[in-house]
C-alpha cells in the first residue's frame, strides 16, 4: 500500500500543475465567449491548462515510455523484428500451464460451447430485478435482464452487471469464525440450540434481529413466525441508503404508508424535485426505458418535457429541458410555491417567471404530468410532490398507490435508534445481524460500535467478514444470491424467486438458514423453506406446474400489487426544520457507483467512471465554481470538513452545475475491511453523519489542508477535440470537431436534416482506400443520443462480456483504462448550469480505417462484413494504430492486467472471447463472438440472420433501447432504418474514415414560455 501511495504520487507530481489560476470571471467569460456555439468537456479545457493540453499533445502523457530514448535505427528494427517472431510462437506472453478435466458423463443439457440461460431474480437495497443469467457448463459468466420482469423488460443497470464478478471474488468470505477461530455451521447450530432453550422460558427477551430492507415473502414470513414463537422479541432493519424520506413523505401526505409507481410512458411534462430517477432507485431501470421512450420525435406520442431541479449535477439533470441547480434546501421552498402557497421561492437564483411557467405547463397537462421527490428530500418535499400529483389528476393515471414492497415499511432510521436505546438501557442480550454493516454505514452519533460490544451475544451475516463481522463472537459467510434459493419482490411488487447458478464456493447460509436454527428448524433448506411458502398459496392448485413455470420464467404470475385507492394529500404539511437556513450546507449521498459501501470491493465498479465527473476510485467534496471560490479551493486541494464533532479529510472536486453554497459527499468509501480491492480508499463521510441530519448538514468548517491530491479524472483523457494548437476559444477555428449535435423539437420540425448541415462527409469517391462490395452481412450501430441517459450500464456489461481488466487507479491516472467503450461528457453553455449531453464512444469500424493501413504486422484488418479486426498474436505493441486513431477508441494493455494466478476469477470469464495478456492492442470488436453465434444457427437452419437477432453487450444491457446494431444491407433492419433517420450524422464525418457507427443527434424540448428561451442559441454542434 505505501508503494502504492508513493507511485501515485510520483504521476501526481509529475502532472502539470493543472490551473492558469484563471479567476472565476475569466471562466465564466471564456464560457460566455462561447456564445452557447461550442461544447467544452472540462473547466480545465476552459483554462486551457498544462494538465488538458499534455492529454491533447499526448495519449498518455505520464508514460515512462514515451520519453526520449537515444536509441539505434538498427537496433530497433533489430527489436522490432524479434518482437515479431516472439508473436507469432508464443502470443506474446507464456500463459500459465492448465490441466482441463472432462466429464466422464456429461448432463444432457449441457453442449460444450453453447451457454445454458437461467432466469432468476438480483436485488439492489432488498428491491428484486428479474435477469437471466449465462452459464457456460454449469459456471455464470454474464448477467443479462429479463424481458419477462416489469423491473427490467430485458435491460440491466451497471450494478447488476458487476454482480458475476461479485459473486467470484476470492476476498468474500469463506469459512464461519467464532471468536477469531475457524469454526463449523454445527457448531453454531449448537449455540443455538442453548440460545432457544433460554428463550423458550423468556419469550425471547433479549433477542434482537437486525436485517436490511426486506421484501422476500418467505424471510418476512420467517421472521414473523420466529416473533410469534418469542413475543418479546424485536426485529429491526437498516440501510444506510434507505427510502425512509419517500416512505414517511407518503405517511405525511396519504396518512398510511404506501409504494409509489410512475408511468414515465403516460407523462408528458415531467417535474423532478431532486431525484435521479433516470439512474437510481428501485424502478429506475423500467423508468429510464419509459422516459426514453418518449423521446422520439417521430413517435405515435408527443415528445415529453423534463424540468428537474437539484443540488448537485445528475445524469437525470443531464436529459432535462430545463434544469434549476438550486441547494438542497431550497427544494421545499420552491416545492410550496409550485404547489400554490403564493410565497415567492426562497432560493435567489430562480429566474422570475421560470415557477409561472413550469405550472402553467403543468396545468395543461393535468392526468399526464409527473412530480418526483428525490430520496435525499425530507418528507415534506415528498408530501407536497403528492399534493401536486392529486391536485393535477396524476393519481391513478401516471402516479399508482400500491401496498408497500417492504415487509416493515416504518422507518429503518427510527428502528436503529430504537436498537441503540435498548442496547444501552441493557435490554439486548443476543443480537443477530443478518447481512449489514452498521459498524461502517450507521451515523456517527449513533455510536454503534461501542453499543455492539456491550452485547452479550453478537451473530453476523455477511458476504464479508467486513467492519461488522470483526467485532461479533460468531461470522457466518453469507450465499451470494446467484448460488443460493430466495425469493424477493420487485418496484411494484411482482415476486420472483432467486434460484442458485452454481453451488456456493464457500458453503455460504442464508438468512432463511439462520432464522430457520433460530426458529428450531436447522436441517431445513432454503429451497424448502421457499418452495413451502410458496405451496402455501398456492393450496389445491398444481404445485409443480407453477414452481416450474416459476422457475423458466422467473416471474411468479399475478403478484405485482394493484392499484389502491387512498384518499386525498394534505396540501401544506408544515415546513421542515431547515427550510429556512441560509449558511452553507453538507448533503450526503450514496456513491454513484458502489452505493453505500457494499460493492466496494468491485474492481469494476471502482473503476467506471462516475457520471458528469468522470472521477473513479476516490469520492471527493463536490462544490460549485463560486463556492470554491468563495473557500479559496480548487479541485484536488485536500481539506478538512469539521461537522458534528467530528471531521474527515477529503480532495476537492469542482463541478460544473453544482448548486452555490453547497457541498456534496459522497458515502460508500473509507472501508476499513470491504476486501483487497476497495480498502482505505477515499474517506468516510459517516463519520461527519448525524442521525439527525442523515442527508443535509449544516455547520461545517473546511480548511485547505494542502494541493494536488491524486485523483483519477478521466474527463480529461480521450479527448477528440482535434489539434491542440487550434483550441482557443475565442478563435473561430475552435472546435471545428463536432462531436454532440444538439438542436431543438422546433428546429427539427423546421428541418429534420439539421444535425447534417454542419459537416457534410467528403464525396464516397474520395478516398485513398478501393472501395468494398458487401455482398453479404455489413454491420453496423447507430446510437440515439436522445434516448441515451449516461448510466454506464454498457461500459460494465461490455467489460463483462469481453473479459476486460481492471487496471488500477495509478493506470486510469495515466490514460490506461482498459474499457472498450466509454461515455464521454460535453457541456454547454456558462459554468454555474450548463446543458449537459452523454456520448457513448465504441470503436468505429470505420470503412477507411485510419488504423490499418499504419501496423507494420497487419494486426488491424478489415473483414469481408465491415468489422475492424484484431489478431492479437500478430500484434508487437507499436501502437501507432492507437496513434493514428481520432476517436481515440484503442486500448493498449501495458501490462500484464489480467489475474490469472487467482482460481476463483477464471471460471467468471467468457470462454468465447480470448483473455489478452500484456503488449496487445484491444478495442471494441462489435462483440463478434455473438454475431458469429448467430451466423452458426442461421446457416445450421438455411436461413439469414434476423433482425434483432444479434444484440451486442451494449445494446442488450441498455434500459434506455439507445443503441440497435445489425445488418445495414438490409433496409428493414432497425439499424438500416435508423441511420436514414433524418437525425443521423458521423462523428468526425470531415475526416472521411467512414464509420460503421453513427449517432443520432440530441433534442431538446424547451418550453418556449421559459425565461430566456427565446434567446436560446441557433447552433446545433460544438
Amino acid at each position: 500500500m505505501n508503494e502504492q501511495k508513493h507511485n501515485l504520487a510520483q504521476i501526481s507530481n509529475a502532472q502539470p500543475s493543472g490551473t492558469r489560476n484563471l479567476s472565476l470571471d475569466e471562466l465564466r467569460a471564456r464560457a460566455s465567449a462561447l456564445n452557447g456555439k461550442r461544447f467544452w468537456r472540462s473547466l480545465e479545457e476552459l483554462a486551457d491548462t498544462p494538465e488538458h493540453r499534455a492529454f491533447l499533445e499526448n495519449e498518455f502523457p505520464y508514460d515512462p515510455a514515451n520519453e526520449p530514448q537515444e536509441l539505434e535505427r538498427r537496433d530497433v528494427l533489430k527489436w522490432m523484428a524479434a518482437s515479431a517472431a516472439l508473436a507469432g510462437l508464443s502470443g506474446c506472453t507464456k500463459m500459465p500451464e492448465q490441466k482441463i478435466v472432462p466429464y466422464v458423463t456429461p448432463p444432457e443439457e449441457i453442449i460444450p460451447g453453447r451457454p445454458l440461460f437461467y432466469a432468476t431474480s438480483l436485488t439492489q437495497d432488498g428491491i428484486a430485478s428479474g435477469v437471466l443469467v449465462e452459464s457456460h457448463m454449469g459456471r455464470p459468466t454474464k448477467v443479462e435482464g429479463n424481458p419477462q420482469h416489469p423491473a427490467s423488460l430485458g435491460a440491466t443497470d451497471f450494478k447488476t452487471q458487476a454482480a458475476i464478478l461479485g459473486l467470484y471474488d476470492p476476498d468474500r468470505s469463506q469459512t464461519i469464525i467464532r471468536e477469531g477461530h475457524i469454526s463449523s455451521w454445527g457448531a453454531f447450530v449448537n449455540t443455538v440450540n442453548d440460545l432457544r432453550t433460554t428463550f423458550g422460558t423468556n419469550k425471547g427477551d433479549g433477542l434482537r434481529i437486525l436485517t436490511g430492507t426486506i421484501t422476500s415473502p418467505t424471510v418476512a414470513a420467517q421472521i414473523q413466525d420466529l416473533l410469534k414463537q418469542f413475543p418479546s422479541a424485536r426485529w429491526h432493519q437498516w440501510n444506510s441508503c434507505s427510502r425512509d424520506n419517500a416512505r414517511e413523505g407518503a405517511k405525511l401526505a396519504l396518512g398510511q404508508y404506501a409504494n409509489t409507481v410512475y408511468r414515465f410512458d403516460r407523462a408528458d411534462v415531467i417535474l423532478s424535485l431532486d431525484s435521479n430517477f433516470l439512474y437510481e432507485g428501485p424502478g429506475a431501470v423500467r423508468y429510464a426505458r419509459d422516459f426514453a421512450a418518449r423521446r422520439d420525435p417521430q413517435g405515435s406520442q408527443p415528445m415529453n418535457r423534463l424540468y428537474v431541479i437539484e443540488q448537485s449535477a445528475t445524469t437525470t439533470g443531464a436529459m432535462a429541458d430545463h434544469r434549476l441547480a438550486v441547494r438542497a434546501t431550497d427544494v421545499e421552498s420552491i416545492a410550496r410555491a409550485i404547489a400554490g402557497s403564493g410565497q415567492p421561492p426562497q432560493a435567489a437564483n430562480v429566474p422570475k417567471g421560470w415557477v409561472e411557467a413550469l405550472v402553467r405547463d403543468l396545468q395543461s397537462h393535468r392526468g399526464r404530468s409527473i412530480v418526483i421527490a428525490g430520496d435525499a428530500q425530507p418528507p415534506v418535499v415528498h408530501a407536497i410532490a403528492h399534493a401536486i400529483n392529486a391536485a393535477l389528476g396524476n393519481i391513478g393515471s401516471t402516479v399508482i398507490y400500491t401496498d408497500p414492497v417492504e415487509a416493515n415499511p416504518e422507518s429503518q432510521l427510527d428502528s436503529l435508534r430504537q436498537l441503540c436505546a435498548d442496547i444501552a438501557a441493557g435490554r439486548v442480550h443476543t443480537l443477530f445481524l443478518l447481512g449489514v454493516n452498521p459498524v461502517y454505514d450507521a451515523p456517527a452519533d449513533l455510536d454503534f460500535t461501542s453499543k455492539l460490544l456491550s452485547v452479550d451475544f453478537r451473530a453476523h451475516l455477511g458476504l464479508y467478514e467486513d467492519e461488522t463481522a470483526e467485532l461479533c463472537h460468531w461470522h457466518i459467510p453469507m450465499a451470494h444470491e446467484l448460488e443460493s434459493w430466495g425469493d424477493a419482490r420487485g418496484y411494484d411488487g411482482t415476486a420472483g424467486i432467486i434460484q442458485p447458478l452454481i453451488a456456493p464456493l464457500y458453503d455460504g447460509r442464508t438468512a432463511h438458514e439462520i432464522l430457520g436454527a433460530l426458529a428450531g428448524q436447522p436441517d431445513k433448506s432454503p429451497h424448502d423453506f421457499v418452495g413451502d411458502f410458496w405451496r402455501g398459496k398456492h393450496a389445491g392448485a398444481d404445485f409443480d406446474a407453477f414452481w416450474q413455470k416459476s422457475l423458466h420464467d422467473g416471474v411468479i404470475v399475478d403478484t405485482a400489487f394493484q392499484p389502491r385507492q387512498i384518499g386525498g394529500a394534505k396540501t401544506s404539511p408544515p415546513p421542515s426544520a431547515n427550510s429556512q437556513r441560509g449558511d452553507l450546507e453538507i448533503v450526503f449521498r450514496p456513491d454513484p457507483t458502489i452505493g453505500d459501501g457494499s460493492l466496494a470491493n468491485n474492481g469494476w465498479l471502482q473503476e467506471l467512471p462516475k457520471p458528469i465527473t468522470r472521477l473513479a476510485w476516490d469520492n471527493t467534496a463536490q462544490m460549485s465554481p463560486a463556492t470554491a471560490a468563495r473557500l479559496q479551493l480548487a479541485s484536488k486541494d485536500y481539506v478538512r470538513i469539521s461537522l458534528n464533532g467530528s471531521y474527515v479529510q477529503a480532495p476537492v472536486f469542482v463541478v460544473p452545475g453544482h448548486a452555490d453554497n453547497s457541498v456534496t459527499l459522497h458515502l460508500g468509501y473509507g472501508r476499513k475491511r470491504a476486501g483487497r480491492v476497495g480498502s482505505n480508499i477515499g474517506f468516510d463521510a459517516n463519520l461527519v453523519r448525524a442521525s439527525s441530519a442523515p442527508d443535509i448538514a449544516f455547520g461545517a468548517q473546511i480548511s485547505k489542508l494542502s494541493s494536488g491530491y491524486a485523483l483519477a479524472a478521466m474527463q480529461l483523457q480521450q479527448s477528440i477535440s482535434g489539434d491542440p494548437d487550434s483550441q482557443d476559444l475565442e478563435s473561430e477555428n475552435a472546435f471545428l470537431r463536432n462531436a454532440v449535435r444538439v438542436g431543438t423539437v422546433d428546429e427539427y420540425r423546421k428541418d429534420p436534416k439539421f444535425a447534417q448541415e454542419m459537416a457534410e462527409p467528403p464525396p464516397r469517391e474520395l478516398s485513398l482506400y478501393p472501395g468494398v462490395a458487401y455482398s453479404g452481412y455489413s454491420w453496423g450501430m447507430a446510437i440515439d443520443l436522445n434516448k441515451c441517459v449516461g448510466c454506464n450500464a454498457c461500459v460494465v456489461a461490455c467489460q463483462s462480456e469481453n473479459n476486460i481488466s481492471v487496471v488500477g487507479k495509478e493506470e486510469v491516472m495515466r490514460g490506461r483504462i482498459m474499457h472498450w467503450i466509454r461515455m464521454d461528457t460535453y457541456f454547454r453553455g456558462g459554468i454555474e448550469d450548463p446543458e449537459t449531453y452523454f456520448e457513448p464512444v465504441p470503436c468505429m469500424h470505420c470503412e477507411n480505417a485510419p488504423c490499418e493501413g499504419v501496423c507494420p504486422v497487419g494486426a488491424t484488418v478489415h473483414s469481408p462484413e465491415g468489422l475492424n479486426e484484431m489478431i492479437y498474436n500478430r500484434c508487437v505493441g507499436t501502437r501507432y494504430c492507437s496513434n493514428n486513431c481520432p476517436y481515440k477508441v484503442r486500448r493498449f494493455n501495458f501490462r500484464l492486467y489480467a489475474d490469472f494466478t487467482t482460481p476463483s476469477l477464471e471460471p467468471m470469464r467468457n470462454p468465447n472471447v480470448s483473455v489478452r495478456s500484456r503488449g496487445v492492442m484491444e478495442k471494441c470488436s462489435y462483440c463478434v463472438q455473438r454475431i458469429q453465434a448467430a451466423k452458426i444457427d442461421s446457416e445450421r437452419e438455411d436461413r439469414f440472420v434476423r433482425d434483432g437477432e444479434i444484440q451486442t453487450a451494449c445494446q442488450q444491457a441498455c434500459p434506455a433501447q439507445a443503441i440497435v446494431f445489425g445488418d445495414i444491407n438490409n433496409k428493414e433492419n432497425r439499424v438500416a432504418k435508423w441511420k436514414a433517420d433524418p437525425r443521423n450524422y458521423t462523428l468526425l464525418s470531415e475526416l472521411n474514415t467512414r464509420p460503421r457507427t453513427t449517432y443520432l443527434a440530441r433534442l431538446r424540448n424547451p418550453n418556449p414560455e421559459m425565461p430566456g428561451e427565446k434567446a436560446a442559441p441557433e447552433a446545433h454542434g460544438g
